[in-house]
């Protein structure tokens, strides 16, 4: 019945009413904190709700347009919320979760994402309920404890020997990605880059920054290899210079070889010409004896790092390493030194004075390749090779390009997962409902709160089976339903199988992830919207 005219209608127990004394009633919150927390999981869940139907083999991609005109394509969750301009504190928390997914694990961005929308969901409801927010949270807490270990238990271990079980976990990683055509060529790239830098027997982690991944404008995804060795995107510098060079010497210089300027900005004023062509003589002789050290040194190729205060090479120590028959490629980043030197055995050298034949390192082949409109520098076959391996993906447009980058970036994360944790879990939302079967079973075990926290967590867990059913265009009230059902018999493999529209075995399919994915996802979800949970107010600072 409504409220009779000019009376204040009934405070509910959502917000502002105070205690009777002596009542035996639900926890009534005070109306600021309880405002305060509808408004963050209300903007937590709008940046959920966001990514949510870029989910799945079938999910949507979105469309990035930044400030500056730049488009991304993409349907990476880390990617989508980094771009994304959000205000609100408590949905910055998102991207941040997010974040933190692709660094623990590198896959399952947008599942996490999509997990803390619909445990913060739940949490409201228990909120609406007269829970208290510190009982949800420590509910969660064991919660999420709960459901690490049920997934644990379902885990089958793997051996790092076994190829084609790390190739179904690559494959399962890249079916969502817009370049999922190209999956049976970028699968194998990814496992045996991975497998080319660890150790099997020993590593328990991948360091990815031995994997160095060059982009190419130019041809398709097709023509995305892996180079054991190195490449380099500069070209070897100098007309007539040599563009392929066997039995190769490299020597990597962080000196110029370029006329020395002073060190302040000072002129100096020659009023002769005869000074005039001192100074040119002078300049010539400098440049030709550096070089000559470099020759006698038996370097034939000559990799200069880039320099900031004068050019590393000038026109005239070209032309001197171009007649001495020298490879040159200079440009080379600082960061990339470091990696250079991995790969090859060698050592930068800082002085001329130190250009040594025990500083060069060797190669069987260093060429130059052509490809599309432009070139690159493979070099192959080092004496003393490192553990590292470069990658050179290909691409008919920018936007191709970078996604294949992110893609091949995931693959290569799924199979660092299971270098650290070395055990496999079904997809297709599987574990989940599985997960949430267990843990309601459980929860009919509880008493008081917690029993109904832990209910709540269970039918959150759902949300990840129904969005991949609802965007493969299947109907996922009666999806979930039948999954409910058959994992309720004891098929604790059924999954959603997006390529024919119906709930199968998802190992047959091979639709397998690793389990620190799912683990890492249910973790960090569940530790955020503790965090949200506990927040009451939001202070702004002075300055």
């Amino acid at each position: 019945m409504p409220p009779a005219k000019g009376k204040a209608p009934p405070k509910s127990a959502w917000g502002g009413g105070k205690r009777k004394a002596g009542s035996q009633g639900a926890y009534v919150d005070k109306e600021k904190p309880a405002s305060i927390r509808e408004s963050n999981i209300t903007a937590a869940k709008a940046v959920a709700s966001a990514v949510r139907t870029s989910l799945g083999p079938r999910g949507m991609d979105k469309m990035i347009q930044s400030g500056n005109g730049d488009v991304t394509i993409t349907n990476d969750g880390a990617t989508i919320l980094k771009q994304m301009q959000v205000l609100h504190p408590a949905a910055k928390m998102l991207v941040e979760l997010s974040k933190a997914q692709d660094v623990e694990a590198g896959d399952g961005t947008t599942s996490v994402v999509v997990l803390a929308g619909s445990l913060l969901d739940a949490a409201s409801k228990l909120l609406a309920k007269g829970i208290h927010p510190t009982t949800i949270s420590e509910s969660f807490q064991g919660a999420s404890n709960k459901a690490v270990e049920i997934l644990t238990e379902m885990a089958n271990p793997i051996d790092l020997s076994n190829r084609e079980a790390l190739l179904q976990s690559a494959t399962t990683s890249l079916c969502s990605k817009v370049v999922s055509q190209y999956s049976g060529l970028l699968a194998p790239i990814a496992v045996d880059a991975v497998l080319k830098v660890v150790d099997p027997l020993k590593d328990d982690n991948v360091d990815l920054q031995d994997i160095k991944i060059i982009k190419k404008l130019g041809g398709t995804i097709e023509d995305t290899e892996m180079v054991d060795g190195l490449v380099f995107t500069q070209k070897a510098v100098g007309a007539g210079a040599p563009t392929k060079v066997e039995k190769a010497k490299i020597g990597l210089i962080q000196f110029c070889i370029s006329p020395p300027k002073t060190d302040m900005d000072n002129q100096i004023v020659v009023s002769d010409y005869s000074q005039m062509d001192r100074v040119l003589r002078e300049e010539r002789v400098y440049i030709l004896e550096r070089v000559k050290k470099i020759k006698k040194a038996g370097c034939n190729v000559l990799l200069v790092q880039k320099s900031i205060l004068r050019d590393a090479l000038n026109d005239l120590a070209e032309h001197f390493l171009t007649k001495m028959k020298i490879m040159v490629i200079k440009d080379i980043e600082r960061q990339d030194i470091e990696f250079i030197c991995k790969s090859l055995g060698c050592k930068p050298i800082a002085s001329v004075d130190h250009f040594k034949p025990e500083m060069l390192a060797t190669a069987e082949n260093v060429e130059t390749v052509i490809t599309g409109t432009s070139k690159v520098v493979k070099v192959t076959g080092a004496a003393t090779p490192g553990k590292t391996v470069s990658v050179l993906i290909r691409g008919s447009n920018k936007l191709v390009l970078e996604e294949a980058d992110r893609s091949i970036h995931d693959a290569l994360c799924v199979i660092r997962c299971l270098v650290k944790q070395k055990a496999l879990i079904a997809g297709g939302g599987a574990p989940e409902i599985e997960v949430s079967l267990r843990m309601m079973e459980y929860a009919r075990g509880l008493t008081g709160m917690e029993a109904y926290c832990y209910r709540a967590f269970a039918e959150a867990l759902e949300v990840i089976p129904s969005t991949l059913a609802e965007n493969a265009g299947l109907n996922p009230i009666s999806v979930v339903t039948e999954l409910r059902n058959r994992h309720a018999h004891g098929e604790k493999t059924a999954g959603i199988n997006v390529r024919k529209g119906a709930i199968t075995n998802i190992l047959e399919e091979n639709v397998v992830q690793p389990l620190l994915v799912s683990v890492s996802a249910i973790k960090l979800a569940a530790e955020t919207v503790q965090s949200i949970m506990k927040i009451d107010d939001i202070v702004v600072t002075a300055r």
